[in-house]
């Protein structure tokens, strides 16, 4: 775990909130100064391309996000730009020393906090990785890329799979397929020691479910 990091994105320029607004899911207009909040920043089919920390900085705005993402994620954001008076610079983040990291993403997956990185990029929608739970995903701020669809799948209550904690037998790896009798019923999204996030159907959590021939037992969150 230890090789593991987080960049913050610094997107300023004249134009850097209406242009966040509308490319991410929370409401740049109800950010608090002194609260980073979290958000999403999802393809026009509503898939989330990354999870990030947003806060407001002395330029501009600051995404903090894993680092294997942030270059992919500034060249994607650079296509939407057009004319905006827009700039991307990106920056490490010293969280400390590598068991510092390591338990502050542990406590981050025992609270349901989802992490999104390369291969999970593209994969769920916010509602499957519980980030209208989170106070992620704004309904009324209006458009921004894939809000259609993450509308329709809230308005409809749809939503029939969730990300849900569990605890593992052995430890697993993210990517990983969930079973329930040898069938393919979820993935896992985080996976550290024997502590996993996974996204399942909503009526599976209680399930005699597996990853492989490893048994996984249901940590109910707090927040679902």
């Amino acid at each position: 775990m230890s090789d593991f990091g987080y960049s913050t994105i610094v997107v300023s320029g004249a134009d850097a909130e209406e242009f966040l607004q509308g490319q991410l899911t929370a409401d740049l207009q109800q950010l608090d100064a002194s609260e980073p909040q979290r958000s999403a920043w999802c393809n026009p089919k509503g898939r989330v391309i990354c999870v990030m920390i947003l806060a407001r900085q002395a330029d501009g705005y600051g995404l903090t996000l894993p680092t294997e993402l942030a270059e992919h994620v500034v060249q994607r954001l650079t296509v939407f730009r057009f004319r905006a008076k827009v700039e991307f610079n990106i920056q490490a983040v010293d969280m400390g020393s590598a068991q510092d990291l390591d338990d502050l993403r542990l406590d981050q997956l025992r609270s349901g906090m989802p992490e999104i990185c390369g291969a999970q990029s593209e994969q769920f929608t916010p509602h499957m990785l519980n980030l209208d739970l989170l106070g992620a995903v704004s309904l009324e701020k209006g458009c921004y890329t894939g809000q259609e669809i993450i509308a329709r799948t809230h308005f409809r209550g749809a939503t029939k799979r969730r990300l849900h904690r569990f605890e593992s037998a052995e430890p697993v790896s993210p990517g990983d397929k969930v079973s329930e009798d040898g069938r393919n019923v979820g993935e896992v999204v985080n996976a550290i020691g024997r502590d996993l996030l996974a996204v399942v159907p909503v009526d599976k959590a209680d399930a005699s479910l597996t990853v492989g021939n490893i048994a996984l037992t249901h940590i109910p969150l707090d927040y679902l």
